[in-house]
This record gives C-alpha cells, structure tokens and sequence, in this order.
C-alpha cells in the first residue's frame, strides 16, 4: 500500500464504531500530535445524503455512516478514519458490512479526500493491536514505536476513564465529555425508578439520537430507569452470554446478547427494550435469542426496529404502551405481597 505523508488532522464520522471506541482513537490521536476533527451530530439530512449513495437494502446505521462521511466532506476535511475492523479476536467477527467499510466509502463517497484505512484482523495468526496502529501511523509518517506505544497508552487511558464514569451511571454523552477532556466524575448512586428497563442495543443504535429518536430520554421523561451495556463491564457480559448459552461470534454480540443475558438475570430490571436495525442479520439472530430466553427468565420484552422511515408517534406508542404495562404488572404484584402479607399477620 502506498502512504503519502498528511497534514496532522483527522476527521472521525460520528458512526458505527465512534460509539465504541471514540475515547481511545481521541486519546491515541492526540498523543500523536492529530487534530480529531469529529462530523456533526446525527440528522434527517445526513440519513437522506446516506441513503442516496447506498442500495435501499443496507441497514440504516450505514446509511448513517456514509452520511458522516459526506459530512467531514463538506466541513473542508480532507484525512477520514475509516478503518476495517474485520475480527477482535480468532474466531469473533464482524459483520460484512463493518468489515468492508472502506470499499463502501471508496466506491460511493466521491470528492477530494484522503481515506484513512487501516485493517485490524485478529484471526490471523501473530496480528495484533500494534501492527493495525502502525499502519495508521505511516499515514503520517509516525513509524516510531516508542511514540506509537506511548500514544496507544494514552488512548487506553481515555477510554478506561469513560469506561469507568459509564459503568458508574455517567451517562453516555457526559461520560464521553469528561473522558475527553481529562476529567473523572464519580456521582452518588442514584435511587433506582418505580420501573427500570434495559435498553439494549449497538451503540450506534442507542447513543444516536436521530437514529432511535432519543429512546432514553423518552424513557426517563416517563420515570423510567434506563441501564445499558455502557454500565457493565466485559466480565458481567460474559457471564450474560453464559446465561443465554451461547457463545461469541459476532464482535458486538457483548452488548446485544451478553447485555440481555446479564439483565434478564437483574430482579430490579422489569422488563427489556432492544433496539435493532431493519435488515440487520446478525442482530436478527441475537434477538430470536434474547426473546426466547425473555420468557424463561419472565421478564416482558419489546423490540423496536429502526429504519430511515420509522415514525416517532408510532415509536413513542408502543413505548408508553410497554411501560404502561410495566407499572400495572409491577402495581399488581405489590397488592399482591401485601394481602399475603396481611394474611400472615391475620394468622398470627
């Protein structure tokens, strides 16, 4: 591959993988000297601009994607990350679509623009984290390997600090915010809801507020407890895809399926919420699995599909229908503890 030296700035789509590993690709670029230049938040336009360069069968998170791009296009930049995140592990992949990114964005996305690619691969034999970041690195003539390590350990550093503030119930965007700028914020726990959901999903289906129409705050509007993966750490999610008995094969299978099998198990979550895109096959299949598993572990279970044609009025519908149903079941079952208890004390 041929690498012609850039100017040290780089554009990132806020998509797809932004939402799972932004605060280290901030931390390792940063280190390095690179501008991150981020595109703008989520829109109709963006979804609309996405869309036109697509087949009407690719799911909308690409859609998306391809979208962002256009984006950074417009905003004058001129180096976007675009990497291939084919495998995490040997034997755990992506989907095509992710792992084909940068094919997408060469064939589609035309203009005058450099594509940062770099592939990570962990299937193959002897690769590894370090070899992906050295290839981003020689797009800017950056070949040394103490700076290169010195900057991956900054971008971990980042990223362990969201992780932290996440799994302490920072929410998302507020825990991106002080992560990003150095800062650690630990808040008092809060008092869990009359009813507490799990909202589970992709990030990119979940923190995009265009995407899902701003599912959480809709939730919370209605006194609803939202907790997701961000809250939980690998280990609880592993011992959630044990609960569901399945293994990992797809890269983000931890936060569809390892997140529901932990929550299922939760007495405080009444009920889960999964949101999924239209057309998405692997999701499809997590799914199927979460729903049967759903009615072993008794806990009510909505799915909402999104697509660039999904209506608010009929989302926000089904949404207040289900937790309607979740304050009468959980209304009932007080009643219900409290005439046993009655009758107990009666005895007595």
């Amino acid at each position: 591959m041929y690498y012609k030296i850039m100017e040290k700035t780089i554009g990132i789509p806020q998509a797809m993988s932004y939402y799972t590993y932004y605060p280290f690709w901030y931390g390792f670029f940063t280190s390095l000297g690179i501008k991150v230049v981020l595109s703008d938040k989520t829109t109709k336009k963006t979804v609309a601009q996405g869309a036109s360069l697509v087949v009407t069968e690719t799911c909308l998170p690409i859609k998306i994607y391809v979208g962002h791009v256009l984006n950074l296009i417009d905003k004058g930049v001129k180096n976007i990350f675009v990497p291939s995140i084919q495998s995490i592990a040997p034997k755990i992949y992506n989907c095509s679509k992710i792992r084909g990114l940068p094919d997408l964005i060469r064939n589609v996305v035309k203009g005058d623009y450099n594509l940062i690619e770099a592939t990570l691969d962990k299937s193959e034999k002897n690769a590894d984290l370090e070899d992906f970041l050295a290839e981003i690195g020689k797009y800017y003539n950056i070949t040394n390997h103490d700076i290169l390590e010195k900057a991956k350990k900054a971008g971990n550093i980042v990223q362990n600090n969201f992780n932290v503030m996440a799994q302490n119930g920072v929410p998302y965007e507020i825990a991106l915010k002080n992560a990003t700028s150095g800062t650690v914020i630990i808040p008092p726990k809060e008092d869990l809801k009359p009813i507490n959901v799990a909202l589970i999903g992709h990030g990119y289906n979940i923190y995009d507020k265009c995407a899902c129409m701003d599912i959480a705050k809709k939730l919370k509007q209605m006194d609803v407890g939202v907790l997701d993966s961000s809250m939980l750490t690998k280990e609880q999610m592993q011992n959630g895809l044990n609960a569901l008995g399945v293994s990992l094969y797809w890269a983000n299978q931890y936060e569809m399926s390892g997140c529901a099998g932990h929550y299922l198990q939760d007495e405080k979550i009444d009920g889960i919420v999964t949101v999924t895109a239209f057309g998405c096959g692997p999701d499809s299949l997590m799914l199927e699995e979460i729903r049967r598993k759903s009615k072993i572990f008794n806990k009510p279970l909505l799915n909402l599909t999104i697509d660039e044609h999904t209506g608010e009025a009929g989302f926000i519908t089904r949404l207040e229908a289900f937790c309607d149903m979740l304050f009468r079941s959980k209304r009932a079952k007080i009643i219900k503890k409290r005439k046993e208890e009655e009758k107990l004390l009666n005895r007595v």
